[in-house]
């Protein structure tokens, strides 16, 4: 876009490619010539950007300082664009790079906490004991509630083996029963 004629003034925007998820990165620089161009270096800033870092607009103003310094005495514009252009490919390359090692970072962390919640107490000896102990201690309160339980309820009930050896006619009972 011309601003103005004298001194000649224009705008350029430079959009870089299209990277993942279509982000782009853009910015409008302006231009204007001075008396003696090109032997003589436009006047260029940055008159807009957009998803750019300040980093990345100090690292655009460097290269274009540099590109305009290296081209002295022959038409610089479309150089200076093209080194532009070619720098925001390079940005949305580094974001997508940036992106792609966080989702790594994020899947290293979730496989780290993974193996955490899996790995357990190692078992030592003085681990297992202090273990059996209070499992044997919880076995034994258990049995003990049991029978507490039984004895309030009124049931004494023997077992199967507890009749046979307190009755010794049970064990032929069977077999009388089937004689008969």
């Amino acid at each position: 876009t011309v601003l103005s004629e004298k001194p000649t003034t224009f705008t350029i925007t430079v959009t870089s490619e299209a990277g993942e998820n279509d982000e782009t990165v853009q910015t409008t620089l302006k231009f204007t010539y001075r008396e003696k161009y090109p032997d003589e270096t436009p006047l260029y800033e940055i008159i807009s950007q957009e998803n750019l870092e300040d980093n990345d607009v100090t690292d655009i103003i460097k290269l274009l300082e540099q590109q305009a310094e290296e081209n002295l005495g022959m038409v610089m514009i479309f150089t200076l664009v093209s080194a532009v252009q070619e720098k925001l490919n390079e940005i949305v390359d580094q974001i997508k790079t940036r992106r792609e090692e966080e989702k790594k970072q994020k899947e290293r962390e979730a496989e780290e906490e993974e193996k955490q919640r899996f790995h357990g107490t190692p078992v030592t000896i003085e681990n297992f004991l202090n273990w059996k102990a209070k499992f044997d201690a919880e076995l034994l309160e258990i049995k003990r509630k049991k029978m507490k339980e039984e004895e309030q309820a009124g049931k004494n009930k023997l077992s199967g083996k507890q009749l046979f050896e307190m009755d010794h006619n049970l064990d032929t009972s069977d077999i009388q029963f089937l004689e008969e």
